[in-house]
């Protein structure tokens, strides 16, 4: 009685043919129920999503299968194909395969890699920047010959800034008869100097490269007058520096040598440098032949050059100014980003520069690179190059021709680097420049 349906087989069931009270309300287990049951799994019911206790409810649902949870190396099951289904882990119309789709992970076991934070990477390109030109440094300073170059004794007092002596030795000594031929130096015995120059660093101003000409008519101290570069061959860079101390009344605080070998190496190892030419030159007893106008020369043509004396009118006082022209070339080329942006070519220039050049015992990594810097400013326009002021070029003397400083203008420009006022050059600069065109 109730039963809205004829032939019901327990009172209040409102569906014909129930087998079992309460068979009217979702969620029954039972067979013949048209609900799914808590876990989805009545037959021909459709499957849904149910937390399981122990699951992570913050992680997106999983859709899980009829196999157990088992992971592959992708991160899904095994699987295989459901009846009449797709691939490994896929659905057919029975449902999925054997072991479904697992969570998204790594295999079991298998370490997660490590990514890279941007602080990481700032950290390691910051080491780099510091450590490559480090790395340059080290291996020129540690190639570097090394001379008891300072006199002892009386010397003049420090003057303000800091003056290098630079000088380039003629020696043969430690060429190879094949690099004799090669540069074309001869055999002469003996050590000379080809090349002394004088740069001055001041605390402010203008940095100076002064060329003192090699046959200058000096007093040496235990010689008598003689040429300058006679004061080399008595007594080595000891005496040079105290004869240049005692004419110029300036302090030599650190001292630079180049051989004639080591100059052409290190052309050659930052690719030759560019070198503006005045006019053509040959010149056999410097190996040399070129024309005017601008271009690159290679170790050997740029040393004949630089040595080129008995071509060029102006004799010694023209071969002065091309070895500044070259050194302030070497000097720029060096530290150009031609040269340092290279490994390949930065370090065999390091290398060759450190074996190209003898400093004196008590130079100092700073000290080098100061040298290195200032010789660049000249070279780019940053500071003043000129020679010693001569009033005659061909003074006979005992010793054969020889070289007279202009007295006056000499004193006005060893004051001016003794008091650091190297901007009151500028004058005496400009005179000569205009004279050497």
């Amino acid at each position: 009685p109730g039963s809205p349906y004829p032939g019901s087989s327990y009172p209040g069931t409102p569906y014909p043919g129930a087998s079992y009270p309460g068979a009217s309300y979702p969620g029954s287990s039972y067979p013949g129920s048209s609900y799914p049951g808590p876990d989805g799994s009545g037959p021909g019911s459709p499957r849904r999503w149910a937390p399981h206790p122990g699951d992570d409810l913050r992680r997106p649902p999983v859709r899980t299968g009829a196999g157990p949870d088992v992971r592959g190396p992708d991160g899904r099951g095994p699987g295989g194909p459901g009846p009449g289904g797709r691939g490994p882990g896929g659905r057919g119309p029975g449902g999925p395969g054997p072991g479904g789709f697992g969570p998204r992970g790594r295999p079991p076991g298998l370490p997660r890699r490590r990514r890279l934070r941007p602080r990481g990477i700032v950290l390691i390109a910051v080491l780099a920047l510091l450590g490559y030109p480090l790395a340059l440094f080290a291996v020129a300073w540690t190639s570097l010959g090394r001379v008891d170059a300072m006199p002892s004794g009386d010397r003049p007092e420090d003057t303000g800034g800091r003056t290098y002596l630079v000088i380039g030795s003629d020696s043969r000594e430690d060429l190879s008869a094949e690099d004799r031929a090669r540069l074309g130096t001869g055999k002469a015995a003996g050590q000379r100097t080809d090349t002394i120059m004088l740069l001055h660093v001041p605390r402010t101003g203008p940095t100076v490269l002064v060329s003192v000409p090699r046959d200058s008519y000096v007093p040496i101290p235990g010689h008598g007058k003689n040429k300058i570069n006679a004061a080399y061959a008595f007594g080595g860079p000891q005496l040079l520096i105290r004869t240049l101390e005692e004419v110029t009344g300036l302090h030599i605080d650190s001292y630079v040598e180049t051989g004639l070998g080591g100059y052409a190496d290190l052309v050659d190892a930052v690719g030759g440098v560019n070198v503006c030419v005045a006019r053509d030159m040959q010149d056999e007893k410097a190996h040399l032949d070129i024309k005017a106008g601008c271009q690159t020369l290679d170790g050997t043509t740029a040393l004949g050059y630089a040595r080129a004396r008995y071509s060029d009118p102006r004799g010694d006082l023209g071969r002065v100014e091309r070895q500044r022209q070259v050194l302030a070339a070497i000097a720029s080329r060096t530290l150009s980003p031609a040269v340092l942006a290279v490994p390949w070519r930065s370090f065999p220039a390091a290398s060759a520069g450190g074996h190209a050049l003898t400093v004196d015992q008590g130079a100092s990594p700073w000290g080098l690179i100061r040298f290195v810097l200032a010789m660049k400013a000249v070279s780019g326009g940053g500071g003043f190059s000129l020679t010693v002021p001569v009033s005659d070029p061909n003074l006979s003397t005992s010793v054969g021709s020889a070289v007279k400083w202009d007295t006056a203008k000499a004193t006005l420009l060893f004051d001016a680097l003794r008091g650091g006022d190297t901007e009151t050059l500028r004058p005496l600069v400009e005179e000569q420049a205009a004279r050497s065109r």
